[in-house]
């Protein structure tokens, strides 16, 4: 029975709602008679040499059971893995999540209901001259306004809504050589999203959130949020979009699309202090009892 596990978080984040996430995670696996403890990133420090891998000043026998990762340091999750420590959410997932257009090449290839989207070719720093027209033929063929979100982002940050060519090509020279996509806007869900956190093979949480000032409904953007009971088809599209992500659990955002839900995107490290707020729901509890369920 596995008893001891670390929670990982970026040591070099300012603002408590990091460390805020483990500290949700750490209550909820003491409940359970998991010692957690909570460790920085910066203090696991990866090394290589002849001998094989290993953590800097760190005896293999002191690894943990289980390793909960909130953070994006996808060279300590590998590592991690390497020394056969169980992470979750997986390295892999992780890193296909914060980078969005690896998500929705895997959303796409998994034939899920996402808006349209077209990566944009890389671009290397100091690039002299951009190929104007190959973005503004993909403009025309997204229709205006649309959507400019950078491949690296959270919290709705880094996320643009243009309204004419002209605003879209002075953003791209804005961020020159940061990935990102383009991305058919849509109009019905303008200020409104659905969050639902998924664990396993259940949505164990969801909530609606509204913005009435911004085409964003993020509540760390003033979104409002209230309690929402998905519908049957809002469930399964979030669970296979989770799955799609190699996710074992994650906050997924729906859009009211036209036709029907639409996915957004897929959080691997998708904070659960706002949904509890909403909904009294504690989205660690769910998240321990699914880990020590794979443990066993």
């Amino acid at each position: 029975m596995a008893n001891y596990c670390w929670i990982i978080y970026n040591g070099h984040l300012k603002g408590p709602k990091f460390r805020d996430f483990a500290e949700w995670l750490q209550k909820a696996a003491e409940k359970q008679n998991v010692h957690a403890e909570i460790v920085p990133n910066n203090h696991l420090l990866s090394s290589y040499s002849s001998d094989g891998l290993g953590l800097h000043s760190m005896k293999k026998e002191n690894l943990p059971d289980f390793v909960l990762f909130g953070d994006k340091d996808i060279h300590l999750a590998r590592q991690l893995e390497a020394l056969d420590v169980p992470v979750y959410n997986s390295a892999s997932a992780i890193e296909l999540c914060d980078d969005k257009i690896r998500t929705y090449q895997a959303l796409s290839a998994d034939r899920l209901p996402i808006p349209k989207t077209i990566a944009a070719p890389k671009i290397f720093p100091g690039a002299a001259e951009i190929d104007q027209q190959t973005f503004l033929n993909a403009g025309k063929s997204l229709h205006f306004p649309l959507i400019l979100k950078e491949a690296y982002g959270s919290f709705g940050e880094q996320v643009y809504l243009l309204d004419t060519p002209k605003e879209m090509l002075d953003k791209i020279k804005e961020i020159q050589d940061r990935p990102f996509v383009l991305q058919e806007f849509i109009s019905s869900s303008r200020g409104k999203d659905v969050r639902l956190n998924v664990v396993g093979n259940k949505v164990v949480a969801s909530m609606l959130r509204t913005s009435l000032s911004d085409f964003r409904a993020n509540v760390s953007a003033g979104g409002k949020m209230e309690p929402y009971q998905p519908s049957k088809e809002e469930q399964y599209l979030a669970i296979r979009a989770a799955k799609a992500a190699g996710a074992d659990f994650a906050g997924v955002d729906l859009l009211f699309g036209p036709d029907g839900p639409v996915v957004c995107e897929v959080n691997s490290n998708a904070h659960i202090r706002n949904i509890y707020d909403c909904t009294k729901i504690n989205v660690a509890e769910h998240i321990i009892e699914y880990v020590l369920h794979t443990q066993k």
